[in-house]
């Protein structure tokens, strides 16, 4: 185990769902994004640092397929009781996304990031994680990305972030076409705002 998947075990372990920093009920702005997918209710989603949110109530349908990963075997683990003994197609991955995922992972038809880039401050990290999400991706599949946007939080988690907007996003997705994108400023559990950027790309070689 790394240095960073203690760092999230530590924080699952110690804090209460409701009161972690990134917590949210609404999901409204994902699901805003996903609805300009084609038929995307019965497609193959990646989910990336899935942690525990409940996101996964709104995207499983009985034609969805998830791949739900994750840092943290703590988050994963209090996913997995929550969804014990349900027929959902559901494939469980706890991996460090800077570092290279199973090639096993592959034909993705959604790839969803909701604050997990940002995280990754090391180039050679960053550089990694677009190769995982490109080689398991299909070509015409989506990617959808919520990061701290420019004038967002430079910290989250104890953790130093690397903030983004569309031209940082874009010059690092070069097969990719932007579908749409919004800054939209999320409030935590603090009730402290947190600006970010969502995009929404396809892949188009």
């Amino acid at each position: 185990m790394n240095e960073r998947s203690e760092h999230w075990n530590e924080i699952y372990n110690k804090t209460e769902d409701e009161k972690l920093g990134w917590f949210e009920r609404d999901f409204s702005q994902t699901l805003k994004l996903l609805d300009l997918i084609p038929n995307w209710k019965e497609s193959k989603i990646f989910v990336s640092g899935v942690g525990t949110s409940g996101l996964v109530d709104e995207i499983l349908h009985p034609n969805t397929k998830l791949v739900l990963n994750d840092i943290s075997s703590k988050a994963i683990e209090k996913l997995q009781l929550k969804y014990n003994g349900t027929n959902h197609q559901m494939e469980w991955l706890c991996q460090d996304l800077g570092k290279p995922i199973p090639s096993n992972i592959k034909d993705i038809d959604i790839w969803i990031d909701r604050a997990v880039l940002h995280f990754l401050t090391e180039p050679m990290s960053i550089q990694q994680y677009f190769q995982n999400m490109n080689s398991s991706l299909k070509v015409g599949g989506y990617a959808i990305f919520a990061e701290f946007s420019k004038s967002g939080a430079t910290k989250c988690a104890g953790l130093d972030v690397r903030r983004y907007d569309l031209q940082e996003l874009s010059k690092n997705l070069p097969n990719f076409e932007c579908i749409s994108h919004e800054e939209y400023t999320f409030i935590n559990p603090k009730g402290d705002p947190r600006p970010y950027i969502y995009t929404l790309y396809r892949k188009i070689k």
